[in-house]
């Protein structure tokens, strides 16, 4: 038999996750459902059908599916996946991220929005995080009709990382990364890139919890990724800042929430922070936040009354119950300002580099509050 949770997650709590798993993924499973939520066929399909009445899903055989447009693009961008007839497109831009789901459609909407009132027309590919080497895909871009430059989040932690950059450097066409940084060899010359200020998202979550009185806090990352480490050098000098010692606060790296030792470490990361004095933590992303917030309720742990918790990404963490304070990167802005940079640089090849930081916004919201 299926272990389940001894607490299973209230209406909005359950809600929360469909969408975030359907953001993640692009399609939800009624059975993955029943088993990560703990509760029965009945009440997940009573969840899914109050979503396809908001508008934010639509139900299939066996589980749901994102609505048309519903992974946050707009209608008329192009996804090269799905249409390869790009004839129609003179003066387009062709933009390749890692993700179709969780994270970019925002940034993509920006995009888009800022090509359109610019007269040009975004061309969407989607790779993975898994893909080693995205120079044949950049290739294939490049070479449709009417490309005039491309928007790439690369994959910076692959042996061909820097085979990629140098290959955009020399790619006929101009070239802006949106959040990511690289440097072209031998001379270590910046790229030319937009990106949110990651580590000041860390440093504006742990001023919060300073000022709320928090004196041992906690950073839990659920990858190690180009944001997370950005996040975690920020939380490192925050916590310098604020006059927290190694021994007030901790970092700790979770496995990929799939696996099926995810919940093992969220309860260990709990049991140290218990251990520790530990009152409150900045968790990234999102999902990971609502996972600790659930089992830590089904620990009888309070939240926020003995552990405030702060997500990061707030792509759902305000549908969550309680709703999650939460950093939010400035994706469509982070979109818009890549289209922009891109677009002088094809008015002005010869211009100075410049390398774009945009500013996250702190969000309040319930799941924080003075310590006990």
């Amino acid at each position: 038999m299926t272990d389940q949770p001894t607490h299973a997650p209230l209406a909005p709590a359950r809600r929360a996750h469909i969408l975030t798993s359907l953001s993640r993924e692009g399609i939800v499973r009624v059975s993955q459902l029943i088993d990560e939520l703990g509760v029965t066929p009945v009440t997940v399909r009573r969840d899914l059908a109050q979503l396809e009445d908001e508008g934010l899903l639509v139900r299939v055989h066996g589980g749901a599916v994102a609505p048309a447009g519903g992974n946050g693009l707009a209608p008329d961008t192009v996804s090269v996946d799905q249409e390869d007839r790009t004839t129609e497109a003179s003066d387009s831009i062709a933009v390749l991220v890692p993700s179709l789901n969780y994270y970019w459609p925002t940034v993509v909407r920006g995009m888009e929005r800022e090509a359109r009132r610019r007269g040009y027309r975004v061309m969407l590919r989607g790779a993975s995080y898994e893909l080693q080497d995205e120079r044949p895909v950049l290739e294939r871009l490049v070479r449709s009709e009417g490309v005039k430059g491309l928007i790439v989040a690369p994959n910076t932690d692959t042996a061909h990382a820097q085979d990629v950059i140098q290959w955009l450097a020399g790619a006929g066409v101009p070239s802006v990364l949106t959040e990511r940084d690289a440097f072209l060899l031998p001379d270590r010359a910046p790229v030319e890139s937009v990106t949110s200020d990651h580590a000041l998202g860390a440093v504006l979550a742990a001023r919060h919890l300073a000022d709320l009185g928090h004196r041992k806090v906690g950073l839990v990352l659920s990858r190690d990724s180009p944001t997370s480490r950005k996040i975690a050098a920020g939380w490192e000098a925050v916590c310098d800042e604020l006059g927290l010692t190694p021994t007030q606060h901790f970092e700790h790296l979770l496995p990929d929430r799939s696996s099926s030792d995810f919940s093992d470490a969220v309860n260990a990361s709990l049991d140290r922070a218990m251990k520790s004095g530990t009152t409150a933590l900045l968790v990234h992303p999102d999902a990971e936040a609502m996972a600790f917030v659930d089992l830590a309720l089904a620990r009888g742990i309070s939240v926020p009354g003995d552990l405030s918790v702060i997500a990061y990404d707030d792509e759902v963490a305000e549908l969550f119950t309680p709703a999650l304070t939460a950093v939010s990167p400035p994706r469509m802005d982070v979109g818009a300002a890549a289209v922009d940079l891109l677009i002088r640089r094809i008015a002005e090849p010869d211009r100075p580099v410049h390398r774009v930081l945009l500013n996250p916004t702190l969000h309040v919201r319930e799941s924080t509050a003075p310590p006990r």
